[in-house]
């Protein structure tokens, strides 16, 4: 049987998704502190994007102002990323991943507001729908990993708060170029922000100013170019075919290879309890309620891609 346009974007999208729930995996093999991870990983980035002339052409045509609010929206980006690997460092890859998939909820809340449009009460209603199912995580986890998971709920409002602001800043602007401009913006700010974080989130606090060692420099060479930048290409070819309800329905998918990843390359079911396990079901089963709300559609904002990996790519 020929594969179709559609069947192949399909396979496209899933293998990005397993590429995105590697993240947390990898995330927990660096050996480096959360900080400079988040940092090099932003960097390698954007100097993989800075050598291509379309960024560059992208960037000669952004106004002032177009400009100003990327790079507000990448200093999210720089602090949502620092909480997510904040989050799989004090507990593990699995709470990590569960938390993010929160995110969903706080944009139900959020996205309204931000985006000016008419608050939904069954929006509402599945955000309620979830609050069991982190009730279940936070009980199922271990006292010391506690932390972890208000830093990976931390994380998901954040994705939550910048993903509605790039669906109201990206539709004019070259994707790569977007991606470029915020990684860019989120890197300086790590780099601001280093002296401060250990007055304003001391969990997370470490020297920016570490070199890594040949192990996690291939380590990160990976998560930048093979987890960030080759999923983010190729889902924009596969978004061209997929409709904005199928899309949600896969990337929900992402917590869940997380978790099993975790299980089968770093054994984190020997730390967890099945409560925590009934927990993400919880989560995860009214997650992939939200696409059955929206009406199908084609996916409108696929730049928010380069920054939010798998989450909010959808209206």
């Amino acid at each position: 049987m020929p594969m179709t346009d559609t069947r192949k974007a399909l396979l496209q999208i899933h293998f990005c998704v397993l590429l995105w729930g590697i993240t947390a995996i990898l995330g927990v093999l660096i050996s480096l502190p959360a900080l400079p991870l988040v940092w090099w990983r932003m960097l390698l980035v954007v100097a993989m994007l800075a050598l291509l002339p379309r960024v560059w052409r992208g960037l000669r045509q952004l106004s002032p102002a177009l400009l100003a609010g990327y790079c507000g929206v990448g200093a999210l980006v720089a602090l949502h990323w620092l909480t997510f690997y904040g989050a799989a460092k004090l507990a593990n890859a699995s709470v990590a991943a569960t938390c993010i998939a929160l995110a969903p909820v706080f944009t139900a809340v959020i996205e309204p507001w931000v985006a000016k449009r008419p608050f939904q009460l069954r929006e509402l209603a599945f955000g309620i729908a979830v609050l069991p199912g982190v009730a279940l995580v936070v009980g199922g986890v271990p006292d010391g990993m506690r932390l972890g998971v208000l830093v990976g709920a931390l994380s998901a409002l954040l994705v939550a708060v910048f993903g509605s602001l790039n669906k109201r800043l990206v539709s004019h602007a070259d994707p790569l170029t977007v991606t470029a401009v915020e990684l860019g913006a989120g890197t300086l700010t790590l780099t601001l922000l280093a002296p401060l974080l250990p007055f304003l989130l001391p969990a997370l606090a470490s020297p920016l100013w570490v070199l890594p060692d040949l192990r996690d420099s291939l380590l990160l060479l990976t998560l930048a170019g093979v987890c960030t930048l080759l999923p983010f290409a190729l889902a924009l070819v596969a978004l061209r075919h997929l409709s904005a309800y199928t899309v949600q329905l896969v990337t929900n998918l992402e917590p869940v290879y997380a978790i099993l990843l975790a299980m089968v390359l770093l054994s984190e079911q020997r730390e967890l309890t099945p409560l925590l396990y009934a927990g993400v079901a919880i989560i995860v089963g009214a997650v992939f309620l939200h696409p059955l709300l929206n009406r199908r559609k084609p996916v409108q904002h696929p730049e928010i891609l380069g920054t939010a990996e798998a989450r909010n790519i959808a209206e």
